[in-house]
Order: C-alpha cells, then structure tokens, then sequence
C-alpha cells in the first residue's frame, strides 16, 4: 500500500511541476524564447539620447562617394531632386542652426518643406537610413556607410564641415546644431504615460460609433473630356516640391476596358547565359538595378519591359543609357548615366537581345 502512494505522490509532483512550468511560459506551446543574437538583429533602433548607437565613423568624403552610387539616383546629387521623393536638403539657413528654428516653416507662402528643416534629431537620419536604405535593398549598408552618408547629408545642409567625420563620439555636437531641434512639440499627449511633462488632455476627443452610424463618403472625381486640356497640360503643371504627378491631358483619358493595341514584335537574338550574367553584374557595378528591376518595374520600367518596346534597337538603347531621357514610360527622368561608352554598349545589346537572366 505505501509503494501505491509513493508512486500518486510521484505523479502528483510531476503534475504540478509540469503545470507551473507551462504557466512560468507567457505562450504555452506556441514558439520559444528568441534568442539574444535573434533579438540583436531587430533591436535596432537609435534614440534621441543615441542610446542603441553603435560605435563607428564615417567621413563627409566618404559619404559622397556612397551617395553618388546608392542615392544620387533617387534624391539628386546635392539632396534637391523632386523627381521620386520630395527633396532632403534646402530650405534652412546659417540663422536656423543658431536658432534651432526654422525660420520657413511659419512661412504660408513657402513652396514646400524639405526633410532637413522638419526633422528635429540627428539620431532620426541615421536610424532610418540604417533600416530603410537604399530603399530596393535596404539594410545593405555598412555602419560606416550610414555614418558617412549622414555625414554628407548634414555637410549639405552646412551643418558640419566638409572634413568631418561622424561618429558615436561626436554626433551629440552635431545634434545641437541641428536646424530644427527647437521645433519638436510634445504638448499632444500623444504617449500614454509621463515621459514628457504628463500632458493629460489628448489631442483628439473622438468617440466610437457604435450604432446609427453616418456611412463613410465616397468621394470620387474626373476631368471631362471638354475640359480636359482647358488649362494646359497638367503633366507639365508639376508643384515645386513633393512626388504629385499631373495626368496627360493632351491625350484622351483611357477608359476600363479599352483595348491597347500592341507593338509587332520585333525577332532578335537571344543572349548567351553568359553574356546575361556578365550585364548583370554590369547592371549591380553601375547602380542600374537601384531603379530598374530585370522583369519588374522599380522607379523606373523593368528591363524585359523596354526589350520589348525596343528589340533591335542597339545604338537608341546605348544613347539613351548615355544621355538619359523623360517621356517614353511616363514622367519621371532617367538621369544621364557616366558609365563607359563599352559597358553601355553591352548593356544595349542585352536589352535588345530580351533582357533575359
């Protein structure tokens, strides 16, 4: 009878073991705990105190190679381009750094706004070029190349000089030099506790509808078509600043349905599989693939896409690689490309050929 309750006492701990562990788990039986190298890789951040910044420089001089290769393309070469995104640089004056105000921002009649006069901390440039650049391949910099393009992002601005070099040392001195530091409110209660000052009232008084509710509008618009090129093109009406896009209005507007007809397609040889990889990797040297996909559309058309509107076209393609161009796949410009008159060449004759991998 004892070796009975020996062993329904044995149970009964192995029992209670086996539940307080399940209970010591937030998630019982779903996954397991991540592990401290899985965690570093997203913990990631850098706050305004630069905590989670990791050690490292880089130069000004280094950040402008970088940016010619892996930025220039999409955001100009000195930061004002406002064919892709809306500019970076501009807007902010030698009075704004002492301030830490920018002084265009209360202006109504300012064309637009920049990056660099809305961002109010060094460490937001650098956390985001770290996780989110370049934007087709993003989180393919290394720590030195985040520093320098920083670096040269700030030079443009006039913030640092053009021999400085970033780094975790450092960037504390830059970010009292920032010209918007000043601007940041915290006065929206936007946090829910009280890490800025407890401001209790939110900014929005909102409440859930429950019941009875209004539907929600269903706004839509067009141009009729006797109105439609009344006041010019509106392609050519772009604002100053910021990714709007005006619509064709020299041209009917397409309706749903609406057979396109097709070129002919024109024979041409395909590519050897080793010609394909030799582009390819021409395509990666010259920064060609930031913009354009092999199949697919990225800023501008992808590369089977032109094959097939230019099949045979050796000495147009090569041309327009050379000299750049706006208006055949819509309205934003491809920039004059420095490459070599042979590589653009070979990139030509690939695209002619199908553009096949």
């Amino acid at each position: 009878m004892s070796s009975f309750r020996n062993a329904v006492f044995t149970l009964a701990c192995l029992a209670v073991a086996g539940l307080a562990a399940a209970q010591s788990q937030k998630f019982p039986g779903v996954g397991r705990e991540a592990t401290p190298k899985e965690v570093a890789k997203w913990d990631i951040d850098v706050r305004p105190d630069f905590k989670g910044l990791p050690a490292g420089s880089g130069s000004v001089a280094k950040g402008q190679d970088v940016w010619e290769a892996k930025c220039a393309h999409c955001h100009g070469v000195f930061g004002e381009s406002n064919e892709v995104f809306s500019p970076l640089i501009g807007g902010t004056t030698a009075e704004d750094i002492k301030t830490g105000r920018v002084a265009n921002l209360r202006r109504a009649d300012y064309p637009g706004r920049t990056t660099i006069m809305k961002v109010p901390t060094v460490s937001t440039l650098w956390d985001y070029i770290n996780r989110a650049m370049p934007w087709t391949n993003p989180k393919t910099l290394t720590t030195e190349e985040v520093y320098a393009v920083t670096a040269f992002m700030l030079n443009l601005a006039n913030i640092v000089p053009d021999n400085y070099v970033l780094s975790d040392k450092n960037i504390a001195e830059v970010q009292a030099r920032m010209p918007n530091r000043n601007g940041m409110t915290t006065a929206h209660a936007m946090w829910p506790g009280n890490e800025f000052g407890g401001v209790k009232k939110t900014d929005t008084q909102n409440k859930i509808c429950m019941k009875d509710c209004t539907p929600e509008p269903k706004v839509a618009s067009f141009l009729p078509d006797f109105a439609r090129n009344a006041h010019g093109n509106l392609q050519e009406q772009n604002r100053i600043v910021g990714p709007q896009r005006g619509v064709d209005t020299t041209r009917p507007e397409p309706k749903a349905g609406m057979p396109v007809a097709a070129a002919a397609p024109v024979a041409a040889a395909k590519p050897e599989k080793n010609e394909s990889k030799a582009v390819i990797a021409l395509l990666n040297k010259h920064s060609c693939t930031a913009c354009h996909g092999v199949d697919k559309k990225i800023v501008g058309p992808g590369f089977h896409e032109i094959a097939k509107k230019q099949a045979g076209k050796v000495a147009y393609l090569t041309e327009k690689i050379k000299v750049g161009g706006v208006g055949v796949y819509g309205p934003i410009p491809m920039p004059a490309q420095s490459l070599p008159d042979t590589d653009a060449k070979l990139i030509a004759e690939w695209i002619s050929k199908g553009a096949s991998k």
